[in-house]
């Protein structure tokens, strides 16, 4: 993870990801609760903002100062703090009702770090979701990291929590449709393809 390669993609212009939010953080989160939220290695802030929009307190962290800037000037008068931070090291002062890490993409050692900030981050009854490109979207899906060692399982993300007195709500592997890229030549009923994420949703007791 490059801070600087960051901050000159987020400089380029219009948003790096798409605006509104991560489809399986909008599915599996859309009754809770608002409460206070964090959003790690939020990017440009999509789910940020689209959490905030529906009450949460949120506060957004990464560690591309650009990338901030640009979800700060999307956000308006919503109810968000931009912190510039290293997902790894960081932990909330207080504690959080939800977490979000939505593909955070990091060797074993370093997403296992920022797994259990993230984890020690949240109040009792509060959610942690972590979103990622499966270790099998290599082989068998389409786009995402095609480096191995940034890749992971649901059983991966369980096992960097261990020792952490949780419940286990989902922990899968999940199928996401990808649009062909403009230009391809799609195949008949072809036209969209098949991305493979890991999911995983757990509670603090």
């Amino acid at each position: 993870m490059d801070r600087h390669h960051w901050d000159a993609r987020y400089a380029e212009h219009g948003l790096v990801w798409r605006a509104g939010p991560n489809e399986f953080v909008a599915a599996e989160l859309s009754d809770l609760q608002p409460g206070r939220a964090v959003d790690l290695g939020a990017g440009e802030g999509r789910n940020a903002l689209w959490l905030a929009e529906r009450g949460w307190r949120v506060t957004a962290v990464d560690f591309s100062l650009v990338g901030l800037e640009k979800g700060r000037q999307l956000a308006g008068d919503l109810p968000v703090s931009w912190v510039c931070a290293d997902a790894t090291t960081w932990v909330s002062s207080v504690p959080v009702d939800l977490v979000v890490l939505a593909y955070l993409q990091l060797p074993a050692a370093a997403r296992r770090a920022a797994i259990r900030n993230a984890f020690s981050s949240l109040a009792a009854g509060g959610t942690l979701l972590v979103v990622a490109h499966d270790a099998t979207n290599l082989t068998e899906g389409t786009g995402g990291p095609q480096d191995a060692s940034v890749l992971m399982t649901a059983e991966d993300l369980l096992a960097d929590l261990d020792g952490f007195d949780l419940e286990v709500l989902r922990a899968d592997r999940v199928a996401r449709r990808v649009a062909a890229p403009e230009g391809d030549e799609p195949h008949r009923g072809q036209q969209d393809r098949t991305a493979w994420d890991a999911l995983l949703r757990v509670t603090r007791r």
